[in-house]
Parts: C-alpha cells; sequence; structure tokens
C-alpha cells in the first residue's frame, strides 16, 4: 500500500472522485502544507492558516499506480490556475501533489515535465514531499456520500467505468 495527498480545490470532490477508483483503499480529508498544528476549517475559511485543503489516498500498486493517479488528477484540476479550481478561490484551493518518498517525488515532476513540455513552467501545480497534514473534521469526510446535493466543482463523467469500483 502506498498514500499521496492530492489537493485540487474543495476537498468534497477530490475525495469523491478518488474513492471511486479500483485500487483506491481509503481517502481522507487533510489540511496539508500549513503553518499550524491542528487548524480547524473555521481558520483556513478566514485564511488563519495557510494550509491547502487535500485527500490523503492510500492505494494498491497492484491495482493503481502513481501515474495513473496523476493522470487522474490532471482530468479534474486547471494546472495553469493558481489557488483557484472551479468557482473556489484562495490559498486553501491551491493545487498540489503531496508526497511521501523522494522516488515519487522525482517520478511526479519527471511525469509532469513530460506531460506538459514547453508549458510545464507556467504549470501551478505545487510538489512536495513530507509536508505536514491534519485530518480535516468529521464532517468533511465522504461529505458528497453524506450531501448528495453538496457542492462539487468536478465532474465525475470523466470516470471510465472500467476504472471504477463494482
Amino acid at each position: 500500500m502506498d498514500k499521496i495527498i492530492i489537493a485540487g480545490g474543495c476537498f468534497w470532490g477530490v475525495e469523491a472522485y478518488y474513492k471511486q477508483l479500483i485500487g483506491v483503499i481509503s481517502t481522507k480529508c487533510v489540511y496539508a502544507d500549513g503553518n499550524k498544528a491542528n487548524p480547524t476549517y473555521e481558520e483556513l475559511k478566514s485564511h488563519k492558516v495557510t494550509h491547502s485543503e487535500g485527500v490523503m489516498i492510500e492505494y494498491d500498486v497492484n491495482y493503481i499506480n502513481l501515474l495513473q493517479l496523476l493522470k487522474h488528477f490532471l482530468r479534474f484540476v486547471d494546472p495553469f490556475s493558481l489557488n483557484k479550481q472551479g468557482s473556489d478561490t484562495g490559498i486553501q484551493y491551491r493545487s498540489a501533489v503531496y508526497l511521501f518518498t523522494e522516488n515519487d517525488y522525482e517520478t511526479t515532476v519527471m511525469f509532469l515535465k513530460s506531460y506538459f513540455k514547453e508549458k510545464y513552467n507556467d504549470v501551478k501545480i505545487e510538489v512536495k514531499v513530507n509536508v505536514n497534514y491534519y485530518d480535516a473534521e468529521e464532517y468533511h469526510q465522504g461529505y458528497l456520500d453524506k450531501n448528495k446535493n453538496g457542492y462539487c466543482h468536478i465532474n465525475f463523467d470523466v470516470i471510465k467505468d472500467s476504472e471504477k469500483k463494482s
């Protein structure tokens, strides 16, 4: 089992997207890469802390790998947008990939450089290794499962049926 944190706008949609994929074992909404231990959602919304809204994804490399997870990320994120996805704006909505090993960091950077080629320097996705993160409050976990009409900036139709859990 490997893990990664993906930030791409509101974490409700990012979590709902990844939890559908074959090979994803678990997802959890987290606050990542910020300036304070154990931040709250209220601190995030009032800009008292600098964390991003991220999703911790634990996955089985026998069914889905790092590059596949990154390709999914690029299906729903605007990689050229700074601190904004959909109608969500602010530093907490920045796009980022947070990794747990140097090897995954190097693989991610190489993938993004290859994918974007000459436009790579315009990409606003942060890529970092070993950042701090804290679990978001319980009411954020599985939010769109609990609130069927909840807001989401992600188009889930980009997930192919062959990629979804049954």
